[in-house]
């Protein structure tokens, strides 16, 4: 790498028009091809789970990785740690109060516990999972919450497959005021 100075112009340029960009490197007014999108398209549609990687995990593989790097926030069995509360039980809870927010009495589909586990954990390292490691952890804390069996196994076809207790409890706002219509050429 070329020594800079403390304008931040490689030593030997005269101004930063002398500087040529690196030809690697996406900059403004370059075309982004698919490729280049790809590591930043993490998105998972729900409830049909497309988008989901490849990969897999089990129920036993995600209690190795939830004890090496979740246990500190979230505590023994996800029942409540020094960070956060419990991510166990509170099913039905919904319905009456206290509500009790966990992926099995909130989540509607499996495959947003996988998005949001890839996405955001460890908290203080994010996106550092593998997709096996988030399949894992899925696996585990639908395990914990009494969604899937002890022997369950992961992966972009079991994942939206789950049935989720509160899938029917969420309804469509259909006020006129939450739709939104995509304008490209003289909106108002």
């Amino acid at each position: 790498m070329a020594a800079k100075s403390s304008t931040g112009i490689p030593l030997g340029a005269t101004s930063p028009h002398d500087v040529q960009p690196l030809p690697d490197k996406p900059r403004f007014g370059k075309p982004v091809s698919e490729a280049d999108l790809t590591a930043w398209n993490i998105d998972i549609r729900t409830p049909d789970g497309q988008g989901l990687p490849a990969g897999r995990g089990s129920v036993a593989q995600g209690r190795q990785v939830y004890a090496e790097k979740c246990i500190a926030c979230h505590g023994a069995d996800a029942k409540g740690g020094a960070v956060y509360g419990t991510m166990v039980g509170g099913i039905g809870s919904f319905k009456g109060s206290p509500r009790v927010l966990t992926p099995g009495s909130m989540y509607p589909y499996a495959p947003i516990l996988f998005d949001y586990i890839r996405r955001s954990m460890p908290m203080d390292r994010p996106q550092t999972l593998t997709n096996d490691e988030a399949y894992a952890l899925s696996a585990y804390i639908l395990n914990l919450n009494g969604l899937v069996p002890a022997d369950a196994v992961m992966d972009a076809q079991s994942m939206p497959k789950v049935q989720m207790p509160n899938r029917d409890g969420f309804m469509i706002d259909d006020r006129p005021d939450a739709q939104a219509t995509r304008c490209m050429t003289n909106c108002r």
